[in-house]
């Protein structure tokens, strides 16, 4: 069943979470682990995240820098579907436009087809590490409303070879990201909200919105959508602060705002495992909001930790 089936279908709201693709090197042991910790609670999918290749400059014998370029967390695909078929759940990974040309683009979304999952969410991705604008690959998407485009026309059987005939027409459920605080780069949240009801309008059939710490700001980013004639399913995303430095690093790598009594807690705390148990608690005071005021469902980004995400889970579902 897809994503937006399971919406429609649900009785209550479905909980969910993104994992991040172990390091290159590392083992699927630890993802495995951080599964099992929330499998009680009846996850309704599981997201997966994609990273682009980063490049990197090494200094040769002869004092010359030579460019390297390498993927961090590869896998995106193999983990979903290793995950699919140990857990029997749906999985969701993300396919980026940076990084990717259209055809390298076609050629996932094939294996993904292949492989039954049928389930992804269209993002752009951040700019390349050290660029302050996005660049995308040559003959790839600019913009995630193109890349939502091509995953319809593979539903509708248009592959980029048109000399192609009797294609197999792919289903795949599309998610695409909301920002409650506006995206990074959009000038207001007027054009922001343009800009998502672009990807609506390409064919995505729901929103998973980027976190945030002000329940206040779900509700009216939601309201914003529906006064611009988006109707999908916005769902909250949320993340605990697990770590003293959350309160510094979160709102400059994400351009989120923290509320000032959050802040006042995790100032209190002398230890990382203190701030946790502040993000534990306000974590779980958003959620039992969420929930209570009529949210689909909650999605728990937790980059790759579930105890914690355990516990908000079993006191607010």
């Amino acid at each position: 069943m897809s994503v937006i089936e399971k919406i429609k279908n649900a009785k209550g709201p479905l909980f969910t979470f993104e994992l991040l693709p172990p390091l290159k090197g590392h083992s699927i042991e630890r993802i495995y682990s951080a599964i099992d910790r929330l499998m009680e609670f009846e996850p309704a999918y599981i997201n997966f995240t994609s990273h682009r290749n980063e490049t990197s400059y090494k200094e040769r014998p002869d004092g010359l820098l030579e460019k390297r370029v390498t993927r961090l967390r590869p896998g995106t695909i193999a983990l979903a579907a290793a995950v699919k078929y140990k857990y029997n759940i749906t999985v969701v990974p993300h396919i980026l436009c940076g990084g990717f040309t259209r055809e390298e683009t076609e050629n996932v979304l094939i294996e993904m087809n292949f492989l039954n999952i049928d389930d992804v969410l269209a993002l752009r991705g951040d700019p390349q590490r050290g660029s302050r604008v996005f660049i995308p690959e040559k003959d790839g998407h600019r913009y995630t409303s193109e890349l939502v485009a091509q995953i319809v026309d593979m539903n509708n059987g248009r592959y980029l070879e048109d000399t192609l005939r009797e294609n197999t027409p792919t289903s795949f459920c599309i998610g695409v990201a909301g920002y409650p605080e506006k995206h990074g780069e959009a000038p207001n949240m007027e054009t922001d909200i343009v800009n998502l009801k672009k990807k609506i309008d390409a064919g995505a059939q729901y929103i998973v919105t980027q976190m945030f710490f002000d329940n206040g700001k779900y509700f009216r980013f939601r309201d914003l959508c529906r006064d611009a004639g988006i109707h999908v399913p916005v769902i909250p995303g949320i993340k605990p602060v697990s770590a003293l430095n959350d309160i510094k690093m979160l709102p400059k790598t994400f351009h989120i705002d923290l509320p000032n009594d959050l802040v006042k807690e995790v100032e209190k705390c002398s230890t990382d495992q203190e701030a946790r148990e502040v993000g534990i608690e306000w974590t779980t005071m958003q959620s039992r909001e969420l929930i209570s005021r009529g949210a689909p469902g909650i999605h728990y980004y937790t980059l790759g930790r579930s105890d914690n995400i355990a516990r908000i889970v079993k006191a607010s579902f």
